[in-house]
Formats: C-alpha cells, structure tokens, sequence
C-alpha cells in the first residue's frame, strides 16, 4: 500500500488551488445519510410465512450460493457488508421482511413483527427505512391501490395506513426519520381503454392513506414512478406524470417525488430531472441503482450518470434536502460483495461531487464565460479524486482499495458456503 498521508497532502495541495476544502467535503460525504436495501441480500424473497416468488414486474436474477435465509441471517450479512462501507448508514427495508411467529397478513402488519430490525438499528445506531409491499401477493395480481375490486383496494389501503404507523414506530424508536417509499406495479400488458379510472382509484387510496394517518410523526414519504414493469409493459398506473401530479398537488412538505435511476426510459436520466423537481419540491427521495437496458437493477457502478446525479445534487446545494437509498438485487455474484461494491460506490460520487469548484464554475457561467466553464469540468474529471477517497477508507477503517474484498471471501468461506 501506498504511503496514504502523502497521497492525501498532494491531494489538498491540488485541490487548494481552487479553493476546495478537502477536509470539509469528506465530513460532509461522511455525515450524509445513505440507506442501505436489505432485499440484496435474499433476492427480494421477503421473511413471510408464505409460498411463492416475485411479481409486479420485479425479476432477480442469478443463483450465487449463500443467499440470506431468515432474518438473523440477514442482519448478520448486512452487519458484515457495513464493515466495508464508509459513512452514516440506515438499512431500508420492505414490509415483506415482517417477522411473526403465525402468518400475519399484510393488512394486520404491526411494528411488534419489526423489533428485530428495530434492535438491530438501535443497536448498531443508524436508522430505519420502509417500503409497503404491493406486489409478490395472491392480491396483487389485478392491481393493488387502483384496483377495480373494492375489497382488494381495501386491503391495500389498510397496507399503507399500517406501513406509515410502522414508519412512526421506527422513528420513535431510532430518533431518526423514516423516509417510506410508496411504489405500485399496477398496469396492464396491452394499452387500456380505460386510463384515467385506474389512476383516479390511485389517487384516491393515497388520499386515504395519508388522511387515516394525517397524525403520524417523523415519516416522509416518497411517492415512486415507473416507466413499465414485465408482464406490464404497455400501461403504468403510477407513471412519472401521475406521480408528479400527485407530489405537487398534495402540498404536504411529507409526501415527495422518488426519483429511482432504473425508472425511465433509457433515454432518460434522473441527472437531469432533478433541477425541475428541486424547483418545486423540497425534498426528493433518490433510488440508486444501474438499469442496464431496462430496469434491471443492477449494481451501482462509478459512472457517469451516478456521477452526473450526485454533481447536479452538490450544484443545486441539496445534498441535505435529498434523502439517498440504493435500490439493486445482484444474485449472480456475491451479495454482500454487491452491497459493499454499489454503496461504496455511491458514497464514492457524491465525495467526487463535492471535490469540484462550483462556486467557481457558476460564476464562469453567471459571466457569460462558457469556455472556461467547460475546461474546468473537463479538468476535474481527471483530478486526483482517488487519494482523497483512499484516505477516507482509512480514516474510516473500511478498507482501502480492494482490502475489504478478502474479507468478503473469507466470509463467504467461512459462512455463505454452508448455507444449503
């Protein structure tokens, strides 16, 4: 290993040039918040007391040995993945992830069946995240909150309303808010006729979701959009128009745009949205993950759209406005290599983002000077942004380099491996 303190100084030294407090942008990508997804780690299989596998449009694919189990298990595989990345922490997770000792429908969900994750999170002092689960159910085959069927919307009104009381019980418990992130897999394989019932049926079980539980407390909630999900490609009740309409007719400061990166055409990128949402919104709740052709979720890679969304975050000032979850489920490699590798990789970006001149380049910009503002982007991608991250990892003992990838092999040896 390289002399790190060394490789730190030449670092401040370059970047003392522009005027960039290099100590300054590392507390600050340190401190920021990143909730970590628990469904990598068990392929979105969930801890219910049921049969079945995966629906609404969700596909994991891969069969890696040593997937997570149970919810010891789980936690014990997350607890060993936090060890490799740097930075505040929250661990997000689905209300499928409910334990209980008899089958406890997820109408009847209560915070009881989350003191597992809740001890964990306390434990370990970070917070908790939440997400209802409207899909992979016997009644979720013919939509959930736009549902037709009364009696099936009914059900997963009363989803929602236990899910928000849940987030409450989180907050309460960990001192820190609980972002839950609201998103359906209603819609249909072939365009309907009908395309503004099932939307307003939509609108109306957020209405009263939100109203039944108007006296909640430390929750926010993001409300998810999705160009199209398998099985569902021609119709998407909760696309990115309803769900902005909804986020911004509401007027409630809790309820905000998600903005998930595999969400949009793949001609789209959530890089360039958020300066519209920003304009209008407070808050954003941001859903990182890789689409590679579609929404396929892959695992967060250093490139140049997470780049570009955490740039855009450090130059709109909303670093502390946007509440950051990872959203990807790899089964083809190791999981917990997957978690350690695309959190990393997060944290690396917005660290990356906030190592640029801005004040800088805004005022080349604000001067009509679109040369300079141009060389000065272009400089920086190649500014030596690695011996900062190097010295963080240290700092933080979360491995530098590739240190932590032996411990994961170890791990899998030691662990994984024995799972049958």
């Amino acid at each position: 290993m390289y002399d790190l303190q060394k490789g730190y100084e030449v670092a401040k030294e370059f970047y003392a040039q522009y005027g960039i407090d290099v100590d300054k942008a590392i507390e600050i990508a340190d401190k920021t918040p990143i909730s970590m997804h628990c469904w990598q780690g068990d392929d979105v299989n969930g801890l219910e007391l049921k049969e079945g596998g995966l629906s609404g449009g969700i596909q994991t694919t891969g069969n890696y040995m040593g997937k997570a189990r149970n919810g010891e298990e789980l936690r014990a595989d997350i607890k060993k993945a936090m060890e490799f990345i740097p930075g505040e922490l929250k661990v997000n997770v689905h209300a499928s992830y409910m334990e209980a000792d008899t089958f406890v429908d997820r109408d009847a969900i209560e915070p009881k069946h989350f003191d597992k994750w809740v001890d964990f999170a306390v434990e370990n002092n970070i917070g908790l995240d939440f997400n209802p689960t409207y899909f992979a159910h016997p009644l979720s085959d013919n939509g959930t909150l736009s549902a037709a069927d009364e009696k099936v919307r009914k059900f997963w009104i009363q989803h929602g309303i236990k899910c928000r009381e849940i987030g409450e019980y989180f907050y309460k418990k960990t001192g820190k808010v609980c972002v839950i992130n609201h998103w359906t897999p209603d819609g249909d394989k072939e365009f309907p006729v009908d395309t503004i019932g099932p939307r307003l049926r939509l609108k109306d079980s957020y209405d009263q979701i939100f109203e039944a539980t108007k006296n909640v407390e430390g929750v926010m909630d993001g409300i998810e959009s999705k160009v199209f999900g398998i099985g569902l490609e021609s119709y998407t009740v909760g696309s990115h128009e309803f769900c902005m309409g909804y986020v911004m007719k509401s007027n409630k400061d809790h309820i905000i745009m998600t903005l998930d990166t595999g969400h949009y055409h793949p001609t789209e990128v959530v890089s360039a949205k958020l300066g519209a949402v920003y304009a209008f919104s407070d808050n954003v709740l941001l859903h990182v993950s890789r689409p590679v052709r579609w929404d396929s979720d892959h695992v967060v890679s250093f490139d140049d759209e997470t780049r570009a969304i955490m740039d855009e975050l450090v130059r709109l000032d909303k670093v502390d406005k946007t509440y950051i979850a990872t959203d990807f489920f790899d089964a083809a490699i190791n999981r917990i290599s997957a978690w350690a590798i695309g959190m990393r990789n997060t944290r690396k970006a917005l660290l990356a983002a906030l190592l640029q001149p801005v004040e800088q380049m805004k005022k080349l910009e604000a001067d009509g000077d679109v040369s300079a503002r141009l060389a000065f982007k272009e400089e920086f991608k190649a500014a030596p942004f690695a011996l900062v991250w190097d010295y963080y990892c240290a700092k933080s003992n979360k491995g530098v380099g590739l240190e932590w990838l032996e411990e994961v092999r170890k791990y899998e040896k030691e662990v994984l491996a024995k799972r049958v």
